[in-house]
């Protein structure tokens, strides 16, 4: 399945875009959850286009900038809702490459065991808190609007980041607190 495909053509069903835009939108609010690179949602995008799921209007901005906006059609916007409608079996467990170092665990020294785990709490606590002053200043936090607004989405998702995060900080305190009493 070609998952970017359908964030694509859900962000666009929001509003028609540039690739630009698209690119920002994964660099702020989805990579959260999801991500892509430039060198990924392009190729998407000529694809979407060849499929006939979206269209692309060369606009002219200045005397000679072109910018390219994309939107969706009926045809794209019906196979993003019937993507949206399908349930799916739980993905595997996402790699997390300091899990498995710390499976690994017995192979370090006690020292080296702290430092590893005081380094990732540092980033996971700088994450949290990136994502606590996001929320913070969220527009949907500040006024209760609709839950069929695209703003009700990113909430809900952006509170499940900080969720992950706040018990990825607590299982990293935990694991101090072990290793220092041994």
């Amino acid at each position: 399945m070609r998952t970017l495909k359908y964030a694509i053509l859900g962000l666009i069903n929001r509003r028609a875009m540039t690739g630009y835009d698209l690119m920002k939108e994964f660099n702020l609010d989805l990579v959260n959850f999801w991500y892509a690179k430039h060198s990924q949602i392009y190729p998407e995008l000529k694809n979407l286009t060849a499929e006939g799921l979206i269209t692309c209007e060369t606009v002219l901005q200045g005397k000679k900038l072109e910018k390219k906006f994309y939107s969706i059609t009926e045809v794209g916007k019906n196979d993003f809702l019937n993507w949206l409608r399908t349930q799916d079996l739980l993905e595997p467990t996402p790699k997390d490459i300091f899990r498995l170092k710390s499976y690994f665990i017995e192979s370090m020294t006690k020292e080296e065991m702290l430092k590893q785990f005081y380094y990732q709490l540092d980033q996971r606590k700088e994450k949290l808190e990136k994502l606590e002053t996001t929320m913070a200043q969220h527009p949907y936090v500040k006024v209760i609007s609709d839950i069929f607004s695209s703003e009700y989405g990113d909430y809900i998702v952006l509170k499940g980041a900080i969720m992950r995060e706040r018990t990825y900080v607590d299982w990293l305190k935990q694991c101090i607190e072990e290793v220092k009493n041994f």
